[in-house]
């Protein structure tokens, strides 16, 4: 074991181009220097700041007045101020005069036009902390988002030339064969190769917990191979693959904007204009009409008005409360293409989901073997598997996959018997293996419990006698009832299910699961039509939950589109608003409860925002308020509401 860890270890050094120990303490070292540097103006405002106060306040030095108190200021002043003053003129030179980057410079030069030295500071020194709060509260919010780029694989190992050589991904096509050494990432969707595969998936469906796979199933990009060497056939080029698409998909969703982000940030580029004119009425206007006018009062008056009224901690916080949401989501295997859509999310009253590969698996399996006395079950399915061998139709293979001890039965002379099923000989017995269309044709009588059943029924005959039947069923989601209940909890009134399987299947399915109204047998245009019945009812918003071609229309015209991205239809996926990596029914009350608890947070923000600027303001404007209850009001509440969006991270959505 001990060796195969070692073999193990070089094996990824070699192909990752892992660098030497040096390498990695001189890049940890330069990653610190250089945080280092971005703090440093901060702290030597904040040093500079505190100094000057401490020496007003104690009187300790008396040549800390005139210039030299102003020179000692300004130095404090230009580490944090200097940069703001720099954008707001780069914003004037772009046509756009009204930023609360001019906001605050008109302050704090105002603030030292009239001598309140330390406040001038202190506004700049607290927006520059600001600034850099909420960079770090943006860095962990792009944590997942990161983690999904860090995930894109850089080579590949192809079969070419009778030997495994290293590419770029990109240049691998389609039916190429692949190695993937131990702790490499797979570089390309594709299915095994090898007899069995130990995978670790949390990149793809957002699942921890490793996934063991067999020859013959999906692989799919971005995956890291635990356990041994293993050899894939490719399916998709590089473009099409999963980690592609995904990593597309996420970087596509932080420029679409919600509704209440768009609102916003029109409304600070109308709101600034008008606290800039306000704030000027503020200082001149008085003079008409207050008798003992004193300019130096109603100036200050007006600056702390003016940097009250900075929208700093709206425009920071909304994007950022979404941006949490958009990162919560992906961190639980849950896409969403736009922050829009975590607010669409929010209104959803009606849930219509597709049966087939969204709350089943998609995988016929043998539910029941009722077999005659005269043929004993082991004897039964020898017969049936030996007929089953001849035909490609998916309920075949769910037969074939019953493990049974002893030598297998051999078929000849095996017919198919349109849609009736099909005729041969197995070790010199006539057998019929099909529907009772076909038993009845060959006169022979099955018993009246099969009108009943409504899963799919295989019936088998041997020799003119009836010899038993199978029924087949399509296996429900190990989270399917999980998922109704979840759904429910999460307030949603009205749970339907739309299928084009039987409808007496369906119905049954609907019936286990506890849903409101269950409909099969329908075409894609069905689905579509009753979608849009639903949505002219007043009040009711849908979302539609699908996986294959055929729910595309569905998914597009719902209000929220929900497509199941592991075994889903590129189709599905490329339509659907939302993508549910790990195929898994129960993540959708969890996609609900994160776009509800996103909304939440932003809307605390905009009322907390709003709440205190207004109380401020209205302070500053009749000389009840100083320039740090202004600093308060403005980077004060921004801290607040960074800190609120940061919890969307913490949350957990189980």
């Amino acid at each position: 074991m001990k060796k195969k860890q070692n073999l193990r270890d070089i094996d990824t050094r070699k192909h990752s181009g892992e660098h030497s120990h040096d390498d990695g303490h001189n890049h940890s070292s330069t990653e610190k220097v250089s945080k280092f540097r971005t703090y440093l103006p901060a702290i030597f405002s904040f040093v500079m700041l505190i100094a000057g106060i401490a020496v007003d306040f104690f009187d300790a030095f008396p040549f800390f007045k005139g210039w030299v108190r102003i020179i000692w200021y300004v130095l404090a002043y230009i580490p944090v101020g200097f940069p703001v003053i720099i954008e707001g003129w780069k914003s004037i030179k772009n046509g756009d005069y009204f930023t609360e980057f001019l906001l605050m410079s008109i302050a704090t030069l105002g603030a030292f036009a009239i001598g309140e030295y330390p406040e001038g500071v202190a506004v700049m020194l607290f927006y520059a902390v600001g600034e850099l709060f909420q960079s770090a509260a943006v860095k962990k919010a792009k944590g997942n988002i990161k983690a999904l780029l860090d995930v894109r694989p850089n080579e590949a190992l192809v079969y070419r030339k009778n030997d495994f050589g290293s590419v770029n991904p990109e240049t691998v096509k389609v039916g190429e064969k692949i190695q993937v050494r131990v702790g490499e990432k797979i570089p390309l969707d594709g299915k095994l190769l090898s007899e069995e595969a130990s995978l670790n998936t949390a990149a793809i469906t957002g699942e921890s917990k490793p996934d063991t796979i067999t020859k013959g199933d999906k692989v799919f990009a971005g995956s890291i191979n635990l356990d041994g060497v293993i050899e894939i056939e490719t399916t998709k080029e590089f473009k099409d693959s999963s980690i592609a698409r995904i990593l597309d998909l996420v970087q596509n969703a932080t420029a679409r904007k919600s509704k209440t982000e768009l609102f916003i940030r029109k409304f600070a580029r109308v709101y600034t204009p008008i606290v800039v004119f306000l704030a000027i009425g503020l200082t001149f206007l008085p003079y008409l009409f207050v008798g003992n006018y004193i300019f130096e009062d109603w100036l200050y008056r007006a600056l702390i008005f003016l940097v009250i009224s900075c929208p700093c901690a709206l425009v920071v916080s909304i994007p950022l409360g979404y941006f949490g949401g958009l990162g919560a989501a992906s961190r639980n295997g849950i896409l969403f293409k736009g922050a829009s859509f975590l607010d669409a999310m929010t209104k959803v009253n009606t849930v219509v989901m597709d049966k087939t590969g969204t709350v089943t698996k998609g995988v016929f399996k043998i539910k029941d073997v009722v077999n005659n006395d005269a043929f004993p079950e082991a004897e039964f399915m020898k017969y049936l598997m030996a007929m089953e061998e001849q035909s490609t139709h998916p309920i075949a293979q769910a037969i074939l996959e019953y493990k049974v001890e002893g030598a297998d039965f051999e078929a000849s002379e095996v017919s198919e018997v349109a849609g009736k099923g099909l005729k041969g000989t197995v070790n010199g017995k006539t057998v019929l293996v099909g529907n009772e269309v076909l038993m009845t044709s060959n006169n022979i009588s099955v018993p009246k419990e099969t009108e009943s059943i409504v899963e799919s029924i295989v019936i088998v005959a041997i020799d003119g006698q009836f010899a038993g039947y199978v029924t087949i069923a399509d296996e429900l989601k190990e989270d399917a009832h999980e998922a109704i209940e979840q759904i429910r909890k999460a307030g949603i009134s009205r749970i339907i299910m739309l299928s084009g399987d039987k409808d007496s299947i369906t119905k049954e399915v609907g019936r286990e699961m506890g849903v409101d109204t269950a409909m099969g047998g329908l075409l894609p245009e069905d689905k579509l039509n009753e979608v849009e019945r639903l949505q002219k009812e007043t009040g009711t918003t849908v979302a539609f939950i699908g996986d294959g071609i055929n729910d595309a229309p569905v998914l597009a015209t719902s209000d929220v589109g929900m497509a199941m991205g592991g075994l889903g239809s590129d189709v599905a996926i490329e339509t659907a608003d939302v993508i549910i990596q790990t195929d898994q029914p129960s993540k959708i009350a969890r996609a609900i409860k994160i776009g509800r608890s996103t909304r939440k947070i932003v809307w605390q923000n905009i009322v907390l925002a709003f709440g205190v600027k207004i109380a401020v303001m209205v302070l500053g404007a009749f000389g009840m308020a100083t320039m740090w209850e202004a600093v308060f009001a403005d980077v004060g509440v921004a801290f607040l509401a960074i800190l609120n969006a940061i919890r969307l991270q913490k949350m957990n959505w189980k």
